[in-house]
């Protein structure tokens, strides 16, 4: 059973066009789902319409996202953001400013179990203590009275990632978690992810650009377009045989890196023609009114 399931999705821009349209997955429990397409894809967007975090500018215009079984948009906004609260969470992508610079770290990871789950400063304090640890910060009591620019990228980026699991979420969508740091520290953000969500049995909706990333930690992904999703499948399978062509441009685009000498292949123009034009097909024969 699927513990996020999304319907025919579509979101704009208030008093502008669409950013998202019709799109429909799902993600099981304890599934890693990729996310993948060009900036600008809508694959950010789709995280933070199921997280209840859109820009002011954008609107859900159509559809339902059910998670747990629940549909979010039938419920009010309180109650809305009390189940996602409960049972959702982010990793962004730039750890410096996702932190908040003037408060320790502390505080920043605990906050959320005593205001969403209830627990005494005491008990979330331990909790934290004990999630560091588990990222591999040698020294949790440090860091912890610790402040942001005090640490580097990568601790700031696994006090994210222990703060998302803090609260034993069943989901967790990772917006490019690794794009802010350095190749060696990526590899052990990515180790990390993996291991976590491996042991804790979570969801995790990854948002990426980067098909390498896929392949080590991903079950299935979908690939999008213009906020269009042009195919959805196995990680397996696309490796084997993409079935668009505009995936199967992004996966000959990615950069050879057990081959230095292998030239880079950028996404043809006539793919890219091929893509808006399907975009665009969609937009005409969309209902309107």
């Amino acid at each position: 059973m699927s513990f996020l399931r999304i319907e025919n999705l579509s979101v704009a821009i208030r008093g502008g066009g669409p950013l998202l349209r019709r799109v429909s997955l799902e993600v099981a429990a304890g599934e890693v789902m990729a996310l993948v397409g060009e900036s600008g894809a809508g694959k950010s967007m789709i995280g933070k319409a199921v997280l209840g975090i859109l820009p002011r500018a954008a609107q859900i215009t159509e559809g339902r996202i059910w998670l747990d079984g629940e549909d979010l948009l039938a419920l009010s906004a309180t109650a809305r953001r009390q189940r996602i609260g409960a049972k959702a969470a982010l990793i962004p992508q730039d750890p410096l400013t996702a932190l908040n610079p003037v408060r320790r770290i502390a505080p920043q990871i605990t906050d959320r179990l005593v205001d969403i789950l209830g627990w005494d400063r005491a008990k979330a304090e331990a909790r934290a203590r004990d999630l560091l640890g588990e990222v591999q910060i040698a020294d949790p009591d440090r860091v912890m009275r610790s402040y942001p620019h005090e640490l580097s990228g990568g601790m700031r980026q696994r006090i994210l990632i222990a703060s998302a699991f803090a609260a034993e979420p069943r989901l967790i969508v990772a917006d490019e978690p690794t794009t802010a740091l350095d190749v060696t520290v990526q590899k052990q953000i990515l180790r990390l992810i993996r291991d976590m969500q491996a042991r804790h049995g979570t969801a995790l909706l990854f948002v990426t650009h980067d098909l390498g990333v896929v392949s080590k930690i991903c079950q299935r992904l979908t690939v999008l377009y213009g906020g269009l999703v042009l195919e959805q499948t196995d990680v397996r399978a696309f490796f084997k045989a993409p079935g668009h062509p505009y995936s199967a441009a992004l996966l000959a685009a990615t950069p050879r890196h057990d081959d230095p000498e292998a030239s880079l292949n950028p996404v043809p123009e006539a793919v890219i023609a091929a893509a808006q034009a399907e975009v665009a097909a969609f937009d005409r024969s969309a209902p309107h009114g």
